[in-house]
């Protein structure tokens, strides 16, 4: 979160907003997205989130993939939340706040429109979360192309022929880079994130061992390459997870990457599959595990965009 002056001499608190199927990010904090609604004050409130007359229990499990953020009112009950865990983290609960956010890169043009909508559906918000009252005016949103944001602070890096790979947890976006330029005629969208990973993984655990394992371990060791588990079952989860990788780069390949003409770099949730199960030149990947990145490239093009219009940081 970053406090400026924009040019109407207002503090102004700009607020990067990564919306991800798996987990929302800012610039500091991350937390999973899932959201379970009541209509009556639910019995566990560790992440309580009162909004509208409604109860709204945060972080419960992961969103399930949707072709459009704005399908339900679960993104912008989300959204209250990283903003409220932002301004709690600064002892602040009203602002004035102008939200940083993306979409995935082929979804920009025909959806960016109506999320900024979305997201700016009220001009000021009454909310409580985690027993602490917010007050929020919204001053405006911003949507930026997915992936590229996390390449925002290193675009100087980007000399000769880059792919970039955004991999989260519903969607794996690519990305050319060229002599610090993103190609916006070669920028592509799978429906190919560590969500799918699980499913494979836990279909051949059915297949091969006959057992349910939960997806809390599925993706620790997606995460990490290993959990407290027995041996077997360790095999076959790092197997599973072995081979979806290696269709991640399959799916590279067909967008023309070719580790010996260009370097790849791989930023999001989803890079911890390619570090630990990934069979690849370390000399020619850059993998960026910050998770929080892209949330930080969206808060830094937006104070640059404020800046050129003739605000300035506080």
């Amino acid at each position: 979160m970053r406090m400026m002056k924009n040019n109407n001499n207002e503090t102004v608190m700009v607020i990067g907003i990564d919306h991800g199927y798996g987990n929302m990010k800012t610039a500091t904090r991350c937390f999973p997205s899932g959201v379970a609604r009541y209509d009556k004050e639910p019995i566990f409130q560790n992440n309580l989130l009162v909004y509208n007359g409604m109860y709204y229990q945060i972080g419960e499990e992961h969103k399930e993939f949707c072709a459009e953020k704005t399908q339900d009112e679960d993104y912008y009950v989300l959204t209250l939340a990283a903003v409220a865990r932002e301004l709690d983290g600064k002892g602040m609960n009203r602002a004035k706040v102008h939200i940083a956010a993306g979409l995935p890169l082929t979804w920009v043009a025909t959806q960016k429109e109506d999320f900024q909508k979305y997201l700016l559906q009220n001009e000021c918000v009454d909310f409580t979360f985690r027993n602490k009252e917010y007050h929020v005016e919204f001053a405006g949103a911003d949507i930026y192309p997915q992936g590229f944001a996390a390449a925002f602070y290193r675009l100087q890096d980007f000399k000769g022929i880059n792919m970039l790979v955004d991999i989260g947890n519903g969607t794996m976006n690519i990305m050319y880079i060229n002599n610090s330029r993103p190609l916006e005629k070669k920028c592509f969208t799978e429906k190919y994130g560590t969500h799918q990973c699980v499913l494979a993984v836990r279909e051949s655990l059915l297949k091969e061992l006959g057992t349910v394992v939960d997806d809390l371990v599925i993706e620790q060791v997606i995460r990490t390459g290993t959990a407290d588990i027995g041996e077997k079952y360790l095999t076959v989860i790092r197997k599973a997870a072995g081979d979806y990788t290696k269709e991640i780069f399959h799916k590279l390949r067909e967008r023309e990457y070719n580790p010996e003409l260009m370097r790849l770099y791989v930023v999001g949730g989803g890079s911890c599959m390619i570090q630990n199960f990934g069979e690849y030149d370390k000399s020619r990947v850059t993998i960026v595990r910050d998770i929080c990145a892209t949330a930080k490239g969206y808060e830094a093009m937006t104070v640059r965009k404020i800046q050129r219009n003739g605000g300035m940081l506080v």
